[in-house]
């Protein structure tokens, strides 16, 4: 039990220390205080395979299985502060997953719905964030290509998968004001968007060049 206690408090110093090297430095643009603090209580090496534990708070992209990836913390935070989130909201998530930026999401919203195609991940992730307790992330297996219909519209839409070009069902479940943040093109050409929706114009923002993977079933084949 100590040796666990232990360890618990390296992860939790490492923690800190992300936030304020990789995150609050003035070398980086985080500034939203309600993200830091998320990025600061989600325990980000729960949701990495074990093996990959020791680098959870690297500034880095980790292999989680499944030829998938748990993103870059900057990006995690950057991608969450582009939305803007309230505390009233209603987020999709395309592309559970860990359920690492599932977990951020629902620190800073009401309910997060999260879809992911990988099944063994789905299940891994919704296991994880129930056994964490972040009751208030519902997950599904399947494609995100179509968005979550029957739990639309979203104040905002978060992608952390690549499509070539920008789905519309997805624009077309943001409400009047929404932002989504996606991340377009083929490796390793891809560039990362804010939209927000306004009537039938939808403002389109570059915000930097990423490289994610890329999105797949249908908005593979589109």
């Amino acid at each position: 039990m100590k040796a666990f206690e232990t360890a618990e408090e390296g992860y939790t110093a490492a923690r800190r220390q992300m936030v304020a090297e990789q995150l609050a430095a003035p070398s980086r643009d985080i500034t939203n205080h309600r993200v830091l603090q998320a990025m600061a209580s989600v325990p980000r090496h729960r949701f990495v395979p074990e093996a990959q534990r020791h680098l959870a708070y690297a500034d880095m992209p980790l292999p989680i299985g499944f030829g998938q990836t748990i993103s870059q913390p900057y990006i995690v935070a950057l991608m969450t502060q582009q939305l803007d989130p309230q505390p009233g909201d209603r987020v999709l998530e395309i592309g559970t997953g860990s359920g690492c930026q599932a977990a951020v999401l629902s620190q800073l919203v009401n309910e997060v719905y999260s879809i992911e195609i990988v099944e063994p991940l789905a299940t891994r992730a919704a296991g994880d964030l129930k056994r964490l307790g972040y009751n208030n992330v519902f997950v599904r297996f399947g494609d995100g290509y179509q968005g979550w219909p029957d739990k639309a519209p979203f104040d905002s839409i978060i992608v952390t998968c690549a499509p070539e070009h920008i789905p519309q069902p997805l624009i077309d479940q943001l409400k009047e004001g929404g932002r989504m943040t996606i991340p377009v093109g083929p490796p390793p050409h891809q560039e990362l968007y804010l939209l927000e929706k306004h009537g039938d114009k939808v403002q389109q923002r570059d915000v930097l060049p990423v490289r994610f993977v890329p999105m797949t079933g249908e908005g593979r084949d589109r």
